[in-house]
C-alpha cells in the first residue's frame, strides 16, 4: 500500500494485504480552536473579537466543525445562544486544544528570542582571516549558545547551494535576488616597495604598466586586464604579465615587500604595509573600477534571531570609519 492509502493489486487481482483502511484527514485545528473561544466568551462576536476575525469567518468554521462531526454543536437563534448536550463535552477539548496550540507558540516564541544555533559564514579568504576571523571571539563570547561554521574561499559561492546563511562579498554587485547590504567602499591601489620604484622607476599612467612586472591576481574578473579612470573620466586598460599570479591576495605580499613586482591590491589587504612604508602607491591620479563590501543572505525566508545578530555585528565592525583601514590609516604616501 503506498502512502496515501491507495491498495497495490497483486496481478491475480487479490489485494497485497488482508485489510485496508483508507487515510483520514488531519483534524481541523483551526475550527476547533475557534468552536473553543465561541464556547468560552458565550458569543460568535465576542469570538470573532478577541480573535481578530470577522463574525462570518468565526460562524463558518463552527459550520465546518459540525459537518465534519455529524453533529451540531450550537443552539443558535438571533436572540439565543447555547451549547447542546454534545457541545458541551467537545467544549472541553477544543479548550485543551487551543490551550496547548497556544503554550507550543510560547515556547517556540521564548526559544528564538534567544540566538543559539550554528550559522554558516562564508568570506574572501584574505579578508576573513585579517578581519573577519580575529572578530569572532568577542562575537561568540557575547552569544554563548551561537556556533559559527566560517568558510573561507576567494571564488564566489553560491549561498543557497552551499547553504550559507551569512556571505562577506567583495564586488560591484549588479542586480540580485539575494537580500544585500553595502558596508563600505573598497578602494584599489597599484603598490609596490620603495626598492622596486627606486629599481625600475614608477609608471606615470597606466599604460606604463606593460613595462613593469605585475603580479596577478587569479580571481580578477577582468582577467590580466586592469582598468583605470582618472578624474576627468578617461579611461585606460593595460594588459599585464609579470612572475607571479595567484588565487589570493595575501600570497602576493612577499614578493611584492620583496621588491620583485607590483600589484593591484585592495585597501583592506594593503593599509598597514603602506602606512608602515613597507609599501607605497604610484597611479594616485587614477582609480581601478570602485568595489564595496557586502553583507548577503539568501531571500525568502524569514531571517532566524541568531543570522540576525550576527548581520548587525558585521555590519557595526565593517561600516566606513569604524573598519580600521578606513578609520585609522595614515595618508598614503604618494609616489
Amino acid at each position: 500500500m503506498g502512502l496515501d492509502g491507495v491498495v497495490e493489486n497483486r496481478k491475480d487481482g487479490k489485494s497485497s494485504f488482508p485489510f485496508w483502511r483508507p487515510t483520514l484527514p488531519l483534524p481541523d485545528l483551526e475550527a476547533w480552536a475557534i468552536f473553543a473561544k465561541v464556547a468560552d466568551t458565550g458569543s460568535f462576536a465576542a469570538a470573532a473579537a478577541e480573535l481578530g476575525l470577522s463574525g462570518a469567518t468565526v460562524s463558518k468554521a463552527v459550520q465546518r466543525l459540525e459537518a465534519r462531526l455529524g453533529e451540531r454543536l450550537i443552539h443558535r437563534t438571533s436572540r439565543r445562544f447555547a451549547l447542546t448536550e454534545a457541545g458541551r463535552v467537545l467544549a472541553v477539548r477544543a479548550a485543551r486544544i487551543l490551550a496547548e496550540g497556544e503554550a507550543a507558540e510560547a515556547v517556540a516564541k521564548a526559544s528564538s528570542a534567544v540566538p543559539r544555533g550554528r550559522v554558516r559564514l562564508a568570506a574572501p579568504m584574505s579578508f576573513g582571516l585579517r578581519h573577519v576571523a580575529p572578530a569572532l571571539p568577542e562575537f561568540l563570547a557575547a552569544h554563548p549558545e551561537v556556533s559559527i561554521d566560517l568558510q573561507l574561499d576567494d571564488r564566489r559561492i553560491d549561498l543557497i547551494a552551499g547553504g550559507i546563511d551569512v556571505a562577506v562579498r567583495i564586488a560591484d554587485l549588479a542586480d540580485s535576488s539575494l537580500l544585500t547590504r553595502r558596508l563600505c567602499p573598497v578602494r584599489r591601489w597599484v603598490v609596490g616597495s620603495p626598492a622596486y620604484f627606486e629599481r625600475h622607476g614608477k609608471p606615470r599612467r597606466p599604460r606604463d604598466l606593460r613595462d613593469h612586472a605585475c603580479l596577478g591576481y587569479s580571481w580578477l574578473a577582468s582577467g590580466e586586464t586592469w582598468h583605470f579612470t582618472d578624474a576627468a573620466g578617461a579611461s585606460e586598460s593595460v594588459t599585464v604579465k609579470g612572475p607571479l599570479s595567484a588565487t589570493n591576495g595575501d600570497a602576493l605580499v612577499f614578493a611584492l615587500e620583496a621588491g620583485i613586482g607590483i600589484a593591484l591590491q585592495p585597501d583592506f589587504l594593503a593599509w598597514d604595509a603602506i602606512r608602515e612604508g613597507r609599501l607605497m602607491t604610484v597611479l594616485d591620479e587614477w582609480e581601478a573600477p570602485p568595489l564595496a563590501l557586502h553583507l548577503m543572505t539568501p531571500g525568502g525566508a524569514p531571517r532566524p534571531i541568531r543570522v540576525a545578530v550576527l548581520l548587525n555585528f558585521l555590519a557595526t565592525r565593517f561600516t566606513s570609519g569604524a573598519a580600521p583601514w578606513t578609520a585609522r590609516i595614515a595618508p598614503v604616501r604618494r609616489g
